[in-house]
């Protein structure tokens, strides 16, 4: 009987490959396990030919989806036989921890060759986090024009507009003609491969105007770029924040928009997919720092990660000692009622849960600029009604059920009332802290739940072991 090849025979691999794409992704939109047993199996092997038929050539998405999920070793040897094939792009869609392992690993001259072919902003993003000495030593492999580019938006602050930029755009002066322009953008091959908008200029590089790719297609071509073009009314400033100038994009839906330096000149341009980069990229940072998370990312060291959050748990362990201290002033009545230890919990719990619900909605507010001074002593009015609401229905509830588990109706009521004052107090630290934090210049999204759950754990024991103090001291 005659020998057959395995199934999955790399053989059989790249002729499948020849027909068709690989279907990297489940149902679940993770990389398939059977797909990702058959990549490693072929660095194993140092097949060459399977890894620059199945991996070479895709998406840098996909690419970078599969140095997430493979091991460090095999990483780097991925890269190393992929060789040219390997395309750089792939950095920007892993995270950091990641990227710089892979650079790291790379000798300078290769990195060079690969980030000639990105466009100016994905090269940025790669070089940014690299040493300074690595930087220089890459810069200086590259042609002049490509470095001095590169190297103007290295010096711009981090997270600034300058940084996310792509510094390849089309531009042309004001007494062109539109065939003139028409005729430039076909001849000229070292235009950007895909652009929306052609910007108009004088003699200084001093931004005039735009004109968007379907005027162009509209107008004839004897007509003077000037008598079309449009004022560019949103110009970014390249040492502008990378998330206020998201909130312009957004504000004005945007595709691209100009980067102009302090003196007016056109010095790139911000599209809507580095923008949405950062979209995402600062909605995660606000997630993670309401959790008291500091900059971590999947793919960093248990030490890394431990240390970046233990100060804020070190914060929480201080204001937690102020709770227990305000507990302690209510000893002797807790030893005469075991049950108010049984409640407390529930009424510091209720309270915190309050708060963080109106602390997360504020934070996202100020982050989107939607509170201001018009509209902030409204919005503060109306978390107080809905604590209060909220307050006496939970009260409500919570005093009937104490009342009759421990048949003992004024204890029900000391809870109620505890309640109301608790969940009043937590929606209005709720909303005033982080809008107090904002105002002295201070980040609401890292420092308000510490503060915010500070304040309902001390006001919920107060309220709770005060009431309870007075009324049985009263009574008995």
């Amino acid at each position: 009987m005659a020998e057959t090849e395995p199934k999955d025979s790399p053989k059989d691999s790249i002729e499948a490959a020849d027909s068709h794409e690989p279907d990297i992704y489940g149902e679940d939109g993770a990389v398939r396990s059977s797909f990702l047993a058959r990549v490693g199996a072929a660095i194993a092997d140092r097949d060459v030919l399977f890894l620059r038929a199945h991996v070479g050539h895709l998406h840098p998405s996909e690419l970078g989806h599969i140095l997430q999920v493979l091991q460090p070793e095999q990483r780097q040897a991925l890269v190393q036989l992929l060789g040219e094939e390997f395309n750089f792009e792939a950095l920007t869609e892993v995270d950091e921890a990641i990227r710089l392992e892979i650079v790291d690993a790379l000798p300078n001259e290769q990195i060079a060759e690969g980030v000639q072919d990105l466009d100016s902003d994905d090269a940025v993003y790669i070089l940014e986090d690299m040493d300074e000495e690595d930087q220089e030593e890459i810069l200086a492999k590259l042609p002049f024009t490509e470095r001095i580019r590169l190297r103007r938006a290295l010096d711009y602050p981090e997270e600034s507009a300058g940084r996310r930029m792509q510094t390849e755009f089309v531009a042309v002066p004001p007494f062109w003609t539109i065939g003139q322009t028409i005729d430039y953008m076909r001849e000229d091959h070292d235009l950007p491969d895909r652009f929306s908008q052609v910007f108009v200029i004088d003699p200084t590089f001093r931004l005039l105007g735009a004109i968007d790719l379907d005027r162009i297609l509209r107008s004839g071509r004897a007509v003077k770029v000037e008598d079309v073009m449009q004022e560019t009314r949103h110009a970014i400033p390249a040492t502008m924040d990378q998330e206020e100038a998201a909130q312009i994009f957004e504000q004005y839906d945007l595709l691209s928009a100009a980067v102009v330096d302090e003196n007016e000149r056109l010095v790139g341009v911000l599209t809507i997919d580095d923008v949405v980069d950062v979209i995402k990229a600062e909605a995660e940072e606000d997630i993670l720092r309401l959790g008291g998370v500091g900059d971590e990312e999947l793919s960093d060291s248990v030490f890394s990660i431990s240390r970046s959050r233990v100060p804020w748990l070190m914060v929480n362990l201080l204001t937690a000692f102020l709770s227990a201290s305000v507990i302690g002033l209510f000893e002797a009545t807790i030893q005469e009622m075991v049950a108010l230890a049984v409640l407390m919990p529930i009424v510091a719990s209720m309270g915190g849960n309050a708060a963080t619900q109106t602390m997360t909605v504020t934070v996202r507010a100020i982050a989107t600029r939607d509170i201001d001074i018009y509209n902030a002593s409204r919005v503060i009015r109306r978390e107080a009604i809905i604590g209060l609401v909220n307050g006496i229905i939970f009260a409500t509830v919570v005093g009937l059920v104490a009342g009759a588990l421990f048949h003992n109706p004024q204890l029900g009521g000391i809870i109620a009332a505890a309640m109301v004052i608790n969940m009043l107090a937590a929606a209005l630290g709720g909303i005033l802290i982080p809008l107090l934090l904002h105002r002295v210049g201070a980040d609401p999204a890292i420092a308000s739940s510490v503060f915010v759950t500070t304040v309902t754990d001390v006001t919920g024991f107060m309220a709770f072991l005060g009431l309870a103090t007075w009324w049985f001291g009263v009574h008995h």
